[in-house]
């Protein structure tokens, strides 16, 4: 595909797609990415073996490549292996790896081109807006991505001086030669948390990474519901957090206190455990905002969310124990190396 090339410099990007049992979401992908314009670009949509309409909806496309994952080589995730076989048919001096469940917002694709130059980044990652639709993924969201900003905060993710380094994999947009001279995903085959992982190799070879929350360029409903919610989440708290079980622990406690506290005030009457109680009801509150939801959302994170999150990184840390860990119809056992991220 061609538009108009209204950036300066212009870049040829690659858009890929990796996608499996996509067909809930994939139009709306690619309807919104097919619409870009003022950059000069291709999609690739990467069928991973997919056994509902995913292929037919991207073949409805016009324009659209669709190509095959190819076999599933051992030691290899699902999603590294289908990006792999994407960036070995793209054309692009840029590729963008995106999910099949983020829509693009007009023109985001040539301001995102244009924000990798002028920061000098050899990778550029967008952290979407989280559209949230059951009572579970209101409740939950906010608090992972509260404790993800708090882990991973953008500005030091973005400073060269820092050796911490993240990306969402829901929008990494990454140069060729930076891509390849750090071995692309097939060196991170076997992370199970590849956008860290790649984000991670990229820095540690003395390239520039930027990350920011971008609402203004993409966003997704990551999860259809509580099952692929804690599916999800089981997956990846115990690599983005180094020490569930201490987290566990200590967001139990920041969501029980003020509970505690107003619950003792009727039985042993003082203004001073109430005020306790605001109070904690308050910082838990205030620490969700970092997290880019309403306010209805923040308040349900930290009335409900809490405990529940808590629940999630213990689950996740069981299930990673164990060696055993589920995603999209295959299971991931210790041939794959489930602490690839070093955690």
């Amino acid at each position: 595909m061609a538009t108009d090339g209204t950036v300066a410099r212009q870049i040829a990007v690659s858009v890929i797609v990796p996608a499996r049992n996509e067909e809930a979401c994939l139009g709306a992908c690619l309807e919104s990415l097919v619409a870009q314009t003022g950059v000069a670009f291709e999609i690739i949509v990467v069928d991973d073996h997919s056994t509902d309409r995913t292929r037919a909806i991207a073949e409805s496309f016009p324009g659209v490549r669709v190509i095959e994952a190819g076999p599933l080589p051992a030691g290899w995730t699902g999603k590294n292996n289908a990006v792999t076989a994407g960036a070995r048919a793209a054309r692009g001096e840029w590729m963008l790896f995106t999910d099949a469940d983020t829509m693009h917002l007009p023109g985001s694709l040539a301001r995102a081109a244009a924000e990798a130059q002028e920061h000098h980044a050899d990778l550029l990652s967008y952290s979407p807006e989280q559209i949230a639709v059951t009572f579970w993924e209101m409740a939950i969201l906010p608090v992972v991505f509260g404790e993800l900003a708090r882990q991973y905060p953008p500005a030091k993710v973005s400073d060269p001086a820092s050796p911490l380094a993240a990306a969402n994999g829901q929008f990494i947009l990454v140069r060729r030669e930076a891509y390849d001279a750090v071995g692309g995903h097939a060196a991170v085959a076997a992370s199970l948390l590849e956008d860290v992982a790649l984000a991670r190799a990229v820095k540690q070879s003395g390239r520039k990474i930027r990350f920011r929350y971008a609402a203004d360029a993409v966003r997704t409903r990551m999860y259809r519901g509580f099952a692929q919610l804690r599916e999800g989440w089981t997956k990846n708290l115990t690599l983005l957090f180094p020490h569930p079980g201490r987290l566990a622990a200590k967001m139990l406690s920041l969501w029980f206190l003020p509970w505690a506290f107003l619950l003792i005030a009727p039985v042993w009457p003082h203004w001073w455990w109430f005020a306790a109680s605001m109070l904690g009801f308050s910082r838990n509150i205030g620490v969700l905002r970092r997290a880019n939801f309403d306010w209805t959302m923040e308040l349900l994170g930290a009335f409900v969310g809490m405990p529940m999150f808590a629940y999630l990184l213990l689950r996740s840390k069981k299930a990673h124990s164990n060696g055993s860990v589920g995603w999209k119809g295959r299971t991931y056992s210790d041939e794959v190396d489930l602490l690839a991220t070093g955690h």
